[in-house]
């Protein structure tokens, strides 16, 4: 059996919620990021990000920004003795102007796609696995995964938690941020 992992949203999660993310300059990691994936590391995690980016489709920015920017995250978190296993993201929507991610896909959360990317490249433990994101479609990824979903204030969070969250199968827990959510992963939920 693989090792359980944990599939963090970027935007609003890891870094600053700023609309789309169309330079290097606009990423701002989140405090307690590398604290929270170093933690999980250590726990033997794997961090797995999923990230619509549908800029790329839309015409916002060029697909090779977003691994400008990954690679940028990737830096930064070596830099603080951390790191995620893997990045995943989807460039695609219906209403694009770019011709080649103008599309119906089955990987846009909350479609489960890129968690099924991310099982293909590694052996994951998906019965203790964790879904952890700013906004409601990252809860609905993980109750279609079957896995438990934290929601976190940062980003997107309090204002899905006020406005969108009630009335809705709720999540397995708020957590303040990425690090308070980490946390209670690690301490066995």
């Amino acid at each position: 059996m693989g090792r359980p992992a944990v599939f963090v949203d970027r935007d609003g999660t890891i870094n600053e919620q700023m609309g789309y993310i169309n330079h290097p300059s606009r990423f701002v990691i989140l405090p307690g990021v590398p604290e929270a994936i170093g933690l999980l590391n250590r726990s033997d995690y794997l961090v797995i990000v999923v990230s619509n980016q549908s800029g790329v489709a839309r015409g916002y920015f060029p697909i090779d920004l977003v691994h400008e920017v990954h690679d940028l995250l990737n830096t930064t978190l070596s830099e603080k003795d951390c790191a995620v296993d893997g990045i995943f993201f989807c460039p695609h929507h219906t209403r694009g102007i770019i011709p080649e991610y103008r599309r119906e896909c089955d990987c846009r959360k909350p479609k489960t796609g890129l968690v099924e990317q991310a099982r293909k490249a590694f052996d994951i433990d998906m019965s203790n696995s964790y879904v952890v994101g700013d906004r409601y479609l990252d809860i609905e990824l993980a109750f279609r995964l079957n896995l438990k979903g934290i929601l976190v204030e940062t980003g997107y969070g309090r204002g899905e938690i006020k406005h969108i969250l009630p009335g809705k199968q709720q999540p397995a827990y708020i957590a303040k941020d990425l690090l308070h959510a980490a946390k209670w992963i690690v301490k066995g939920s």
